[in-house]
């Protein structure tokens, strides 16, 4: 690794664009991959490091380099729930078809992690497929309600899903819909707000 490289990667560790913009001026490569192919941009959206990330992406940086685990920068604000870097990261064009390992969007791991905020944002800022079928064969409703607790978190995430358009009706590989994991489940809310939307 070169110094400059060493120095961008300091500096987007640090969340220092004014270091980031120095480094990238002393030739570090912004699209340089590490032993996980993972670029400057993708450690700084795991990391949320956003003010780096801001520098990163108002210079070129690509938000659709995948790494070993088919994570990108975009994809990665999913799992952290992080509204900064995920608007950090739209100015840079983010491909919202781009899936994961388990063929999932943005907005499914959101959903299944319960991050409110991340998810509200998404469905007002983006064009996010709100009915996308990862590989499993579940959308973001079914992930809410599947792998989610049942909480004030879950039930607000399937408020949002389903006002925007989510298709309840949608079932899992088995056939069966969120609704009815619903009901198995216990979760008296969910279903009630599932059953009004039927």
């Amino acid at each position: 690794m070169s110094p400059a490289d060493q120095a961008l990667l300091a500096a987007v560790l640090a969340d220092d664009p004014a270091a980031v913009r120095a480094a990238l001026a002393d030739g570090a490569d912004i699209e340089r991959r590490d032993e996980h192919r993972r670029t400057p941009l993708l450690i700084a959206a795991a990391d949320d490091c956003a003010a780096a990330a801001e520098a990163l992406v108002a210079a070129g940086a690509d938000p659709n380099a995948q790494d070993d685990r088919s994570d990108s920068p975009w994809l990665v604000t999913g799992v952290t729930g992080s509204v900064r870097m995920m608007r950090a990261l739209l100015p840079g064009g983010p491909d919202l078809k781009l899936v994961n390992r388990f063929g999932g969007i943005s907005l499914i791991p959101a959903a299944e992690r319960g991050h409110v905020d991340y998810v509200r944002a998404v469905l007002r800022e983006t064009e996010s497929d709100v009915d996308h079928v990862n590989r499993l064969g579940w959308t973001a409703l079914l992930e809410a309600v599947i792998l989610g607790d049942g909480g004030r978190a879950h039930q607000e995430i399937v408020e949002l899903l389903i006002t925007a358009g989510a298709s309840p009706g949608l079932a899992d590989g088995d056939g069966m819909t969120a609704l009815e994991h619903a009901e198995r489940r216990g979760f008296d809310e969910i279903a009630g707000l599932l059953r009004a939307v039927r």
